[in-house]
């Protein structure tokens, strides 16, 4: 499979990208709400149970915000790689049987999640004016951090795609690397808790820069996170490249393996 093809089958992409969209808000009774249900329900319990009770600090921002404004990126990178990850064994019913690039499913898969940030980022921005927090220049710093974050879900999701469809284990894996990474990265506290002396490892996980650009972006606290940032692309460029390249190469088997 050339990387060419993925232009001549864009459509496919989005016929694809849209029928998940639609799937996953069919014949639900609040619709788009379920897309802020989940973030919001999480920054409740975070704040009771790790600024109330554990009392970690939020930099001076209101904890419930500054709890949400990392909620935000995960959750699009969870959800994406969710995605990504069971695509191809979800839709080996229909790639077995009609050719396309194998690589349009793990890309359309990292889509829909789109919509979801899009709505939660507009109930943050509600939530920035009832705790008189008032946007600034930097909000056009997001859609760069939300393409990092898509690169570098798409990249990681490419990879456990091809993986998943020779080692089923790793569906069973996947939710304790997702807990794991979500507890490694800044979401229910401030990354500037963690030791000078381990900051540089700690900014290897590329959710670090994501979530303090994101914190930035929106407070503007403290300096900007610009190394972690290009960190974070830096490591997306790389998972990217990789998976396509071993997704490439495993790709012929997958019809037989499934």
């Amino acid at each position: 499979m050339r990387l060419h093809e993925l232009w001549e089958y864009r459509e496919l992409i989005w016929v694809l990208a849209g029928r998940d969209v639609s799937v996953r808000y069919k014949q639900t009774i609040f619709g788009a709400a379920w897309a802020v249900v989940q973030p919001v329900a999480l920054m409740v319990v975070f704040s009771v149970f790790f600024h109330r009770w554990a009392g970690i600090p939020s930099e001076g921002v209101p904890y419930p915000i500054f709890n949400y404004a990392a909620m935000l990126p995960w959750q699009y990178f969870s959800s994406a790689l969710s995605n990504s990850t069971g695509g191809l064994l979800r839709n080996a019913h229909v790639f077995t049987k009609v050719y396309f690039p194998r690589l349009i499913i793990p890309v359309s898969s990292v889509l829909p999640p789109l919509v979801d940030l899009a709505i939660a980022l507009l109930v943050l921005l509600l939530m920035m004016e009832f705790y008189d927090i008032l946007p600034t220049w930097r909000l056009v710093v997001i859609p760069v951090l939300i393409l990092i974050t898509l690169i570098n879900a798409l990249g990681l999701g490419i990879w456990f795609s091809a993986l998943s469809v020779e080692y089923r284990d790793l569906s069973y894996i996947f939710p304790f690397i997702m807990q794991f990474m979500m507890f490694a990265s800044p979401i229910v506290y401030s990354s500037k808790m963690v030791p000078w002396k381990w900051q540089f490892l700690y900014s290897l996980n590329p959710l670090v820069g994501i979530i303090d650009g994101f914190r930035w972006s929106l407070f503007g606290h403290y300096g900007v996170p610009f190394n972690e940032m290009c960190i974070a692309f830096g490591i997306g460029i790389v998972l990217l490249v990789t998976g396509i390249i071993y997704f490439q190469r495993v790709e012929r088997t997958f019809a037989d393996v499934v």
